[in-house]
């Protein structure tokens, strides 16, 4: 069973008339889920910690003030911490003959937290919980302390203040100095992605990618008659009709051929014309994972079988912008660098670029390397700082600003698509977007 539900993912399903991937049942769901967690815990967390120089992690947050990092550690039937919810991960480190002694990974609740982290306090014999993580503490002296305490990336700010203060209140004055932000691990943490995530990554990315084609095409969209609103709303139905959920809302909006004044009065949402330009930005999250994806249509005028070429050749200078973006990735190189890089080839090859690159993963706007941001195209502080690594993925999420001369304007070509870079380089994740989406698609052997 375990080796199916990872085979089945990439069985595609004739339920929907979309040929969406099989989407599997919350069952099913679950299993994968901590299969993928139990394989992060014991391969990938020791290997995190260790480059990043912790013996021990320390992970506390209690119901309905979730730790953001919290949810990745938790097994998939549970929803969020229980009461407080306190987790251990240790490195036993070598013994004397240089023999590795593997990683403890406790719980001082109530229960087992998932396959992995075991009980590690009984609360009937000794309520004090806070007493009980400073004796496990205590008894493994560990040289450095990881809690999730954060300046620059909320994903790794989670513990609270009262908590902070109650881990100091319990644990020996001995042990302060062995205190210390964990940042750089919960950053490692969630955004280093498997190779096993990396295989279900695609179909996930598939099943964005087929629900943004259908609902840019004649089955939802009746020039002149659909709206943008219609079509956000047919996304999210469509969202909950697959149950699936989502990161952030889906959006749709228009750029046509008149001035923006005359667009911008009228009536809202704007109904759909032939001769529009319409722009989708949208989202899922399934398996514990996010996509994040803008793509592009036209909509044909009568006596048309193609979109004009002046927008064809608009909608190539923003695929040569992720070209650039890409081109420039390289393992230790800063978000910063990437962007300033990027740019300057960008604009000295007559490219007019906003870049404001992501990554993605457990999170939408995920912990890791950010490449700009829409109002920072000159750097980003701290998080632009941070260098990138490999087995990473990102959402190629930029802009190039092209003036039409058959529109008499400046139009912005606005692309987003999920990618991934490791030591082969960088690949999207399920391919991207070349041509203009046109609807209605043409009839085969029509004239």
């Amino acid at each position: 069973m375990r080796k199916s539900l990872l085979l089945c993912l990439i069985i595609f399903s004739n339920v929907s008339l979309a040929q969406y991937p099989v989407i599997l049942t919350q069952r099913e769901q679950a299993k994968v889920i901590d299969e993928l967690l139990e394989e992060r815990l014991r391969t990938l967390l020791p290997t995190l910690m260790r480059r990043e120089g912790f013996d021990m992690w320390v992970v506390i947050s209690r119901e309905y003030n979730e730790d953001p990092v919290i949810r990745t550690l938790l097994p998939a039937t549970w929803f969020a911490a229980r009461r407080t919810t306190m987790l251990v991960v240790y490195d036993k480190g070598k013994d004397g003959k240089g023999n590795d002694l593997g990683f403890e990974y406790l719980a001082v609740a109530r229960y087992d937290v998932g396959k992995i982290f075991k009980r590690a306090w009984d609360p009937d014999r000794n309520p004090d919980q806070w007493g009980q993580l400073a004796k496990i503490i205590e008894e493994r002296s560990p040289k450095k302390i990881g809690v999730n305490k954060a300046p620059s990336w909320g994903h790794a700010d989670g513990m609270t203040s009262n908590d902070y203060d109650q881990l100091l209140t319990v644990l020996p004055k001995r042990l302060y100095p062995h205190v210390t932000s964990a940042e750089k691990l919960a950053v490692a943490w969630l955004e280093t992605r498997t190779e096993k995530e990396m295989i279900i990554y695609q179909q996930i990315c598939r099943i964005a990618h087929n629900i943004i084609a259908e609902g840019f095409s004649d089955k939802v969209i009746q020039p002149g008659v659909t709206t943008t609103e219609d079509v956000v709303w047919w996304y999210r139905e469509e969202i909950k009709r697959l149950k699936l959920d989502t990161w952030f809302q889906p959006s749709v909006s228009i750029q046509r051929n008149e001035p923006e004044a005359i667009t911008s009065k009228r009536p809202q949402p704007l109904v759909i014309m032939p001769g529009d330009l319409l722009h989708v930005d949208f989202g899922i999250t399934y398996l514990r994972l996010n996509t994040d994806t803008q793509q592009h249509a036209y909509i044909l005028k009568p006596g048309e079988t193609d979109a004009p070429e002046y927008l064809k050749n608009a909608f190539k200078r923003g695929n040569k912008l992720q070209d650039i973006l890409t081109g420039n990735f390289k393992e230790g190189k800063t978000g910063n660098q990437i962007l300033a890089d990027s740019r300057k080839q960008a604009i000295d090859g007559g490219i007019t670029p906003s870049i404001y690159t992501h990554p993605i993963g457990f999170h939408g706007h995920a912990a890791g390397t950010t490449i700009g941001m829409w109002d920072m195209q000159e750097g980003v502080p701290f998080t632009g700082d941070y260098p990138m690594h490999y087995n990473t993925a990102y959402s190629i999420e930029l802009n190039a600003s092209v003036y039409v001369i058959e529109w008499k304007k400046e139009i912005r070509i606005q692309l987003e698509e999920d990618g991934y870079f490791d030591e082969t380089g960088f690949r999207y994740i399920d391919g991207r977007q070349t041509e203009l989406i046109v609807i209605p698609k043409g009839i085969a052997n029509g004239k």
